[in-house]
């Protein structure tokens, strides 16, 4: 991959020449959909604020006074949307994506009973992320709801629980859902108290019934490409047995990419994910053209979990070339608690390996510490919610990675449109 990721000019001319007013958005309908232009927001600059005073700062609030356009940049890659604010892989959420100015849109891809392909972060995440749980569609669910229990002094002694797949239902069933947040509530006794476990710093404003509009795979390519952007499909690891009434993984992760060739989209313009090197293996030796810029995932939870140099080194011979851990992974502080890059980063820069990292403003409020894993080597560091631009800053300069996952596309755009990414 170039180390420039802005798009083309043309494009930035086109999505300018496009711009909606805020009435014709609020207008917006499947069959007549424009472009969006860049608009930010307010949260970027109220993050630059909210920063300590330093060199940093001075650059970005010069940056925050600017008048011209901001633009589209692929260093932004829009985590399932913006699932901040908006259900996670919604039609509202990938719109909101867009309009912040992400370069790269993601589909998590599973699969359906009828073996077709759905936005979906997990193939098991269906009762926690749409209302499947209020329709007659609850009844087809591997697990149905069970509400909690309570010993007689009103001690939890089992939590609520419910699973439900996309493989437990059809494609035409899977459209008739809504999307909400993801979250649940483990003290639930009723179904209406088990999907109202939304976090505070999260809101259920743009998750009510005439929204949170769930999309096919296909169907994000077709608004991807109106968008002009690129697209990172993860090819999402099944929880159930494979082969799948005889859907095998090969056919599942060929299915994914055959998709993009019947929508004409080319091959450089798709990042095809993956957590299984399989998938990526695959889709090198049967996908070359895909494969080359296929990224391969890391779920490591802890710093020893990550791949050693060797590791690292053995990827690239197999000819993988992005590798895309958590963002801790890549950070560490040095002896005066700045946050600098960790020996893995330096090790995958070594062995030829492009960057890929997620996923920004997942953890809620920064300030109150104990910020979770995705902050779990350079927490010490972390004290108010400026510092995520700090964080940003790092990745980018001094680990170099090409583009960051986030939850809020806005704030990475803001920091691309400054830095000329």
């Amino acid at each position: 991959m170039h180390r420039s990721l802005a798009l083309h000019f043309a494009v930035a001319a086109a999505l300018a020449a496009s711009a909606l007013s805020a009435c014709a958005a609020a207008a917006v309908t499947e069959t007549a959909y424009k472009v969006p232009s860049v608009q930010l927001g307010p949260r970027p600059f109220f993050l630059v604020n909210d920063m300590p005073e330093g060199k940093l700062k001075r650059e970005l609030n010069a940056c925050a006074k600017k008048t011209e356009q901001y633009h589209v940049s692929a260093f932004s890659i829009a985590h399932r949307g913006a699932p901040l604010q908006f259900p996670e892989h919604s039609r509202e959420a990938y719109e909101a994506g867009a309009r912040m100015g992400a370069g790269i849109m993601e589909c998590d891809v599973a699969f359906t009973k009828d073996k077709e392909l759905v936005c979906r972060h997990a193939q098991n995440d269906l009762h926690t992320t749409t209302n499947i749980l209020q329709t007659p569609l609850a009844a087809k669910c591997t697990t149905p709801f069970q509400p909690a229990t309570f010993d007689d002094a009103g001690n939890l002694v089992s939590p609520a629980k419910a699973e439900c797949r996309t493989s437990d239902i059809t494609l035409a069933e899977f459209k008739t859902l809504r999307g909400k947040m993801d979250a649940f509530n483990p003290r639930a006794r009723t179904v209406a108290e088990y999907l109202a476990g939304t976090p505070t710093f999260r809101t259920d404003l743009y998750a009510g019934p005439t929204s949170g509009t769930l999309m096919t795979h296909a169907e994000s390519i077709e608004l991807f490409k109106k968008f002009g952007v690129k697209m990172t499909p993860e090819l999402k690891t099944p929880v159930v047995a494979m082969p799948f009434d005889g859907f095998t993984q090969q056919a599942y992760a060929q299915k994914m990419i055959d998709e993009y060739k019947a929508a004409g989209v080319a091959p450089g313009k798709v990042y095809a994910q993956s957590f299984l090197k399989d998938d990526i293996l695959y889709w090198l030796a049967h996908e070359p053209a895909f494969g080359k810029q296929a990224v391969y995932l890391d779920d490591a939870a802890t710093v020893p979990d990550l791949p050693t140099a060797a590791e690292l080194q053995a990827y690239k011979a197999q000819g993988i070339n992005i590798w895309a851990p958590p963002s801790w992974a890549l950070l560490a502080l040095d002896g005066s608690n700045n946050i600098v890059p960790s020996q893995a980063a330096k090790d995958a820069k070594a062995a030829g390996l492009g960057l890929i990292t997620w996923s920004l403003e997942r953890s809620g409020i920064l300030a109150d510490g104990n910020n979770g894993s995705y902050y779990q080597t350079i927490d010490a560091a972390i004290s108010r919610e400026g510092d995520v631009l700090r964080v940003i800053d790092v990745l980018a300069k001094d680990v170099g990675v090409i583009g960051i996952f986030s939850d809020w596309p806005a704030t990475v755009s803001f920091y691309a449109n400054c830095k000329g990414l």
